[in-house]
């Protein structure tokens, strides 16, 4: 026997090798019937092949070559587009590591079907060869094409606040960016990364960057190793050296006005199409504005829009985002700088609200957050403990006194601003 059964049989799977336990199955068919051919090619001592019978070894071992190299070009490209989804950098490198070595066994399928159609000398065996060598290269060229960047998205529809966390992973860990094209924010989204010093990062956009899933991790990274020199980065990338604008103090004055002098906390809404179980419940936005007031604080509404009845002794900063200053070319900027203006100016001494992605922003530079979950977050999980005053907050026993106690520190003449 010299495996030509198992080719065929493995070679009847090719069309149903997606399904579930259908690619193993035909692997380790081509892996069996290499095994017979090589076998029967190396006889012991004393025995030996007639003609025919090692014409037709090296045929079967030439098509379960073949099978092999375009087998491991398909998976080699399958597990290259789960690597660039990966949740970490870490396991991305995994994947790429397993993807090359994939290919490796592409370019070598390849190598020992060239040899086998020199020695059978035939038309339909050099076809063989070709159809692996091609698949080689195809192998070969995934790993070349990899992208590296990540994509900064500039489409409104998409989540604004995941540019955030782009931009601070540009700033802490120098990954390459490529601005989405062609969107209504692109260019908005440009003069924000060269102001925040990224320009030398920028790259032309590609196809199949990496999953921004994996940036928070990185954040977290450098927080973990320098908390201060992180924030200080961020803090000097993201709004400048020079004093907040005229304009924004001149638009947050009458908005603010009938608070002054009293210490503030945003509290967010969020009312979006992805991911809707995560939006703001009213009767629970109600409750924290209450609970903020106990605390003698003054709760500022802001982020989407409000839903239901207006909330009594709240300022609502809701949509703000939308007003024709914050939609300017350096809109991202002034957004921040109304936040830190509202610090400075203003009493604003933290932020709550169920997750969004607004307020990642202002938690990295440096004002106290505490978002609300109904499980821990995996992703921004790994910012608790290692940027400066981030709380998760999982909605079970107990989580209400523990907002209660943040609340307390927040207005707590006692308190330390970042």
């Amino acid at each position: 026997m010299h495996g030509s059964s198992e080719v065929s049989e493995a070679l009847a799977l090719l069309s149903t090798r997606s399904l579930p336990g259908v690619r193993d199955q035909h692997r380790a068919l081509l892996q069996r019937a290499i095994e017979l051919a090589e076998r029967a090619l190396s006889p012991s001592e004393g025995t030996s092949l007639d003609a025919p019978s090692l014409e037709a070894a090296k045929w079967t071992l030439l098509q379960a070559h073949t099978a092999r190299a375009e087998d491991a070009r398909h998976g080699a490209g399958q597990l290259a587009r789960g690597s660039q989804r990966a949740p970490t950098v870490d396991d991305c490198e995994d994947g790429w590591a397993r993807v090359e070595s994939i290919v490796l066994v592409s370019e070598a399928s390849a190598r020992a079907a060239s040899q086998l159609a020199s020695e059978l000398e035939a038309p339909r065996a050099h076809r063989l060869a070709r159809r692996a060598g091609e698949s080689a290269k195809k192998a070969r060229q995934i790993v070349h094409d990899r992208n590296r960047a990540y994509t900064f998205h500039s489409d409104p529809r998409f989540s604004f606040g995941e540019g955030w966390y782009l931009a601070a992973a540009g700033v802490l860990a120098q990954v390459p960016i490529q601005i989405e094209p062609g969107k209504p924010q692109t260019e908005q989204a440009r003069l924000f990364l060269i102001e925040a010093g990224l320009g030398s990062l920028l790259v032309p956009h590609r196809p199949r960057p990496l999953a921004n899933k994996a940036l928070p991790d990185l954040i977290a990274r450098a927080f973990r190793s320098d908390p201060a020199g992180a924030q200080a980065k961020l803090r000097t990338a993201f709004l400048g050296s020079q004093p907040i604008p005229q304009a924004i103090e001149d638009w947050a004055k009458p908005r603010l006005a009938t608070a002054l002098g009293k210490e503030k906390v945003l509290v967010w809404v969020r009312q979006g199409t992805h991911h809707p179980g995560r939006n703001t419940d009213h009767a629970e936005l109600t409750l924290l504005c209450e609970m903020v007031k106990a605390r003698g604080l003054v709760p500022v509404l802001v982020g989407d829009a409000l839903r239901g009845a207006e909330l009594a002794d709240a300022l609502d900063l809701t949509l703000f985002w939308k007003d024709a200053l914050f939609q300017s070319g350096n809109m991202r900027r002034a957004q921040l700088e109304l936040f830190e203006h509202m610090r400075q100016a203003h009493g604003l001494v933290g932020q709550l609200g169920v997750t969004t992605a607004g307020m990642d922003g202002p938690a990295l530079m440096g004002l106290p957050t505490m978002y609300l979950t109904e499980q821990p977050n995996v992703r921004l999980g790994k910012w608790v403990g290692a940027v400066p005053g981030y709380e998760e907050v999982v909605r079970q026993a107990g989580y209400l006194e523990r907002i209660a106690h943040t609340l307390e520190k927040w207005g707590s003449r006692e308190r330390v601003l970042a």
